[in-house]
């Protein structure tokens, strides 16, 4: 396996694993990235901004997700419960996994490198939400240390639930 930030040749690929992740999500009745989000131009800001990453497992993409840090106005405000930190913090968005490969514990070796970024910056908190529904997202969060904190709501006010690390 092999961590790196995602180029612009790595688009196509992401691209295919967010549309598996789409219909995945419209299966199990998740109304979540069903609205046209994450698309081209999402994805394309990610790489640009060298905030978009991929992981490689023989030889191929097999999985991505998008690292931000400090910056998710919607974070701000929390309702029903609170953030465990208050400092500096990482945000993860748009993890997503290959269908060939779901099973294989992809996101936990993904979070495992965000750590390892986040520490290298002296960062000791990421946090990350998802639809009330995502049921196979939120056993994942918690599998791998994340806590309930809350809600959140979305610019455009659709409902999350928000966890957080502390590492």
């Amino acid at each position: 396996m092999f961590f790196r930030i995602a180029t612009i040749s790595d688009i196509d690929r992401i691209m295919d694993i967010i549309r598996q992740a789409q219909e995945y999500l419209k299966k199990k009745g998740v109304d979540q990235w069903q609205d046209n989000y994450p698309n081209f131009d999402v994805i394309k800001d990610d790489i640009e901004k060298r905030k978009g990453y991929v992981l490689e497992a023989d030889g191929k993409v097999v999985a991505t997700v998008a690292v931000s840090y400090n910056d998710e106005k919607t974070y701000e405000k929390i309702y029903d419960g609170k953030w465990i930190t208050k400092g500096d913090y990482a945000v993860i968005h748009r993890i997503a996994v290959d269908n060939n490969y779901k099973g294989k514990r992809l996101s936990s070796i993904i979070i495992s490198e965000i750590e390892k970024m986040c520490l290298q910056k002296n960062i000791h908190s990421i946090k990350i939400d998802t639809h009330r529904h995502n049921e196979s997202m939120k056993k994942m969060l918690i599998n791998n240390g994340f806590k309930y904190c809350g809600i959140i709501y979305l610019e455009n006010g659709s409902e999350r639930v928000a966890y957080e690390k502390v590492i």
